[in-house]
């Protein structure tokens, strides 16, 4: 079980800040906070080695590297082998972006992005070939209103703010 990790206001605005573009300066973010630099670096510093920063990363735009295709694929386990051996396969494949387990009628949903309909068809080949998948469902994106949004906490967000 993971504890809850406590962060402050001051945490949650630095979050925010960074949330936006990872890249800004900590000079940047000291002045929005209204903070010394120092300070949001250390406050960075320590929540990296909390777990509350995971990583940053490099945001790509999919269409400007050809992968134009986006489907949502619901895929169900035929109950012979386990979700949790399922999993770690479906994670080999490039083209799945985003994996969820998932209660209801189906066991996970995945993100996919393809260059076109095509190669869709080849990695929904590549997905019922996993020992234990029994089916799936594909759901098309014919356009993103947005995507990737970055978290925006404010106060009473954060799990030490609750009840306070």
């Amino acid at each position: 079980m993971q504890e809850n990790i406590l962060i402050d206001d001051i945490d949650s605005r630095i979050l925010t800040a960074l949330g936006g573009d990872s890249r800004r300066s900590y000079a940047e973010v000291a002045a929005e906070v209204e903070l010394s630099t120092a300070a949001v670096h250390e406050r960075v510093k320590k929540m990296i080695e909390r777990g509350v920063i995971e990583r940053f990363s490099l945001r790509i735009q999919p269409e400007a590297v050809g992968l134009r295709f986006t489907a949502f694929v619901a895929i169900r386990n035929d109950g012979g082998i386990h979700c949790r051996d399922i999993a770690p396969e479906l994670r080999r494949l490039p083209e799945v972006l985003e994996l969820h387990s998932v209660a209801g009628e189906y066991d996970f949903l995945a993100k996919i992005r393809t260059t076109h309909a095509r190669a869709l068809e080849e990695v929904l080949y590549k997905i019922k070939a996993i020992p234990g998948v029994a089916r799936t469902t594909s759901t098309v994106v014919l356009n993103t209103e947005f995507e990737e949004r970055p978290l925006v906490l404010q106060r009473g967000d954060s799990p030490s703010s609750a009840g306070g």
